[in-house]
């Protein structure tokens, strides 16, 4: 598949601002919250997004599987993809139930075990990232469909010592082994907490400089931030310094890692 087409990415981004407005609707009215066999919530916006999305990456590139938090597909189905789309149609369920605005769209393509096309929605923020391999991130202020790309600004980390190193927690998903974790590596730290993959957006931006995630995590739930925070300057790194690949094994858990941004430990 050929991204560095505009008419493409276009394409795509206007996917992701449109599945944002389907989550909105439900946002803005009432919000009926049920849950899956793993007992996380789930509720009509999240099926309502990846409806939409499927549905539109099957016409746009009807021969790409497709891999979504809410459409599952089989291990002995997927384990010889080589190129596949890696979805979360609403990343962050629990600050949507809180109406908190911190819940994202992701859309990333993956391609030999590694995102190499990356987007992020945020459609309370009006938000939107997206990152190609080799050719940077950018960054919109947006809630409308687009008709050019000449409007996003190109994000990179500019990287700075500074005497306070900002860390990123999860806003739903906090544990001692976490807060212990960052008491023991940094002496002077201001922590940050925020939902969703919003996360490597933050990162990406240069207003944070490092979020370590102890815990479990889902690949839908990394892979647009990875290559969005790698086109920006930053690093993602298993918790031992590996690199962390995609459709590689039966479960869909990553193992722990950390997201660099201004700090480059991983260097």
């Amino acid at each position: 598949m050929k991204l560095n087409h505009e008419k493409r990415i276009l394409e795509l981004l206007n996917i992701a601002i449109d599945s944002g407005r389907e989550i909105l609707k439900i946002y803005d009215n009432e919000i009926i919250v049920n849950s899956k066999k793993d007992k996380s919530p789930i509720t009509q916006a999240d099926i309502n997004s990846n409806n939409l999305i499927v549905n539109r990456l099957k016409r746009l590139e009807p021969n790409i599987p497709i891999l979504s938090e809410e459409s599952l597909v089989s291990w002995e189905n997927r384990k010889d993809w080589n190129t596949y789309w890696l979805i979360d149609p609403l990343d962050g369920t629990k600050e949507f139930i809180n109406r908190n605005g911190e819940f994202t769209v992701n859309i990333s393509l993956i391609e030999n075990n590694y995102p190499i096309f990356g987007i992020i929605y945020s459609p309370a923020k009006s938000i939107l990232y997206y990152a190609l391999k080799n050719n940077g991130c950018y960054k919109l202020k947006t809630n409308s469909n687009l008709s050019t790309l000449k409007d996003f600004n190109k994000i990179n980390i500019k990287k700075e010592k500074n005497i306070t190193t900002r860390v990123i927690g999860s806003r739903s998903h906090s544990s001692k082994d976490f807060q212990n974790w960052v008491e023991k590596k940094f002496t002077n730290f201001e922590l940050i907490t925020i939902g969703s993959s919003l996360k490597f957006c933050i990162l990406a931006e240069g207003e944070a400089d490092i979020y370590p995630r102890l815990g479990p995590t889902s690949e839908w739930d990394i892979a647009a931030g990875h290559i969005i925070l790698e086109e920006a300057g930053g690093k993602l790194k298993t918790i031992d310094n590996k690199d962390i690949l995609y459709n590689t094994k039966e479960d869909i858990l990553n193992p722990d890692f950390i997201a660099y941004g201004n700090l480059s430990k991983a260097d």
